[in-house]
């Protein structure tokens, strides 16, 4: 089994000591960066399969390094927040963190949340390595698998994994309604914890990417008090 790297972005020496003694026991290969600057620079030279990020950080903060790193990579991001303000954990997701976790954190369910994303990345790599030719189209809407990339009217859209892993498990079921929790269980991989924000933020991100009027969308529809649904036009 490939060994998956594992980048700690945290300045607490308590945590990361934890964190890193906890991971390697998992047999991930361990990064450390005890501040916002190195973080990011760990984050783009050190290839990482995924990132644990602090949001209170010195030089750089989280949501700093976060928006910088989703300029050139789509690697899954785990905001770790000291914060309870729905404001910081909304504007985490915005930036295009895959997910968050507030201190203090049981580290058997944090590890779980990295099974699962490392998890549901591999899968999802493995699957469009499967069918090379696979497309869905739907309007002026084009979602190529293989390349993990979206088109609109023949224009690429700048797209996160974690986006794109949501349109995609919607597209591949068009008029079907899934709940939130249901989304969460398939596109985020596990049986979530938190509130079920964080699919109405991607929703949200998603729709002001692919929609032409994100208050009207034509192609992820909201089916009030039950969930989302793909409208394949």
């Amino acid at each position: 089994m490939e060994e998956r790297t594992v980048l700690i972005v945290e300045d607490d020496p308590n945590i990361v000591d934890i964190l890193k003694f906890n991971f390697e026991k998992e047999g991930y290969n361990i990064l450390v960066a005890t501040d916002g600057a190195s973080g990011l620079e760990y984050a783009i030279s050190g290839n990482p399969d995924l990132i644990l990020l602090d949001v209170m950080l010195p030089r750089m903060d989280g949501f700093e390094v976060c928006r910088k790193v989703r300029e050139k990579s789509n690697v899954p991001i785990i905001m770790l927040t000291a914060r309870e303000e729905e404001v910081d954990k909304v504007l985490g997701l915005e930036l295009g963190a895959d997910d968050y976790i507030t201190k203090p954190f049981s580290i058997r369910e944090l590890t779980a949340r990295v099974k699962a994303n490392l998890r549901r990345t591999s899968i999802d790599m493995s699957m469009a390595s499967q069918d090379p030719s696979s497309t869905i189209t739907s309007g002026e809407l084009v979602i190529n698998i293989e390349r993990y990339e979206v088109q609109k009217r023949g224009k690429v859209i700048d797209i996160t994994l974690r986006e794109f892993e949501l349109l995609k498990f919607l597209a591949q079921q068009p008029e079907k309604i899934f709940s939130r929790e249901n989304l969460l269980e398939n596109v985020w991989g596990y049986e979530y914890y938190g509130d079920v924000r964080t699919v109405d933020v991607t929703v949200r991100r998603l729709r002001e990417k692919i929609e032409d009027d994100p208050s009207l969308p034509r192609y992820i529809v909201t089916k009030r008090g039950v969930g989302y649904y793909f409208n394949k036009a």
